[in-house]
């Protein structure tokens, strides 16, 4: 794809759904990996040693992870210019609002879909320096993340929960459109299609949601510990 090409609608709208559904894959691979958790202390423990050593003696230690967030983090600036562009320009297409305009038709998600992107941005950063780095842990003990998990998510700290949960709701929302969004941009056009990907995009939704939420609520009421 030509640099004009990603310039052009078409191309920032294709460049926001691949972008996107890379950074999907990857929820739904670090969320396979949270729920380890439930499976005990020494296996948590040991999975995140295992990504660490991922690809080696190829690879140096912690090299698939740099890879990793490589990748990611070109995915997301991507994903957050191909929006940001889309939207101003839609804005200037339309350069003076209308005293009476009909509602525009779509659910919450759609008409929240900027801001809600704004709160994953942040929540993404909260997260890194808490459970990633450790910095914002109570424990921050990189060689235990179980640990950190635990120590994060106790009761007393229900407003890290409460957090939690609403940032997790933002993205469960933004991927609900935003999957749609992407099928639709990709060519799916159909009636039958898009009833199809309306039902793909909410199960990938909830099922994100519920995989996610599931810790930390475990966590609180001692079912992890």
């Amino acid at each position: 794809m030509t640099a004009r090409a990603v310039r052009s609608t078409v191309g920032q709208k294709a460049l926001m759904a691949v972008s996107g559904v890379l950074l999907v894959l990857f929820l739904v691979a670090h969320m396979v990996g949270n729920l380890k958790v439930f499976v005990g202390a020494a296996s948590f423990d040991h999975y995140a040693h295992w990504l660490r050593t991922l690809g080696a003696p190829l690879l140096p230690g912690s090299g698939y992870l740099w890879i990793q967030r490589t990748v990611l983090t070109a995915a997301l600036v991507a994903h957050v210019w191909a929006a940001t562009s889309l939207a101003l320009r839609a804005r200037a297409a339309r350069p003076v609002r209308y005293a009476h305009r009909r509602p525009v038709r779509g659910g919450y998600a759609a008409r929240t879909m900027r801001w809600g992107g704004v709160i994953i941005l942040l929540f993404a950063v909260y997260h890194v320096l808490d459970l990633t780095t450790g910095h914002l842990n109570p424990v921050g003990d990189r060689a235990h993340p179980y640990g950190n998990v635990v120590a994060d998510f106790a009761p007393q700290r229900w407003y890290v929960t409460l957090f939690y949960t609403l940032a997790v709701l933002a993205v469960g929302l933004h991927v609900r459109h935003g999957v749609f969004s992407a099928v639709r941009t990709l060519g799916q056009r159909t009636a039958a299609g898009e009833r199809r990907a309306r039902v793909a995009a909410l199960a990938v939704s909830v099922g994100l949601c519920a995989g996610y939420l599931s810790v930390p609520f475990a966590v609180t009421v001692g079912l992890v510990g």
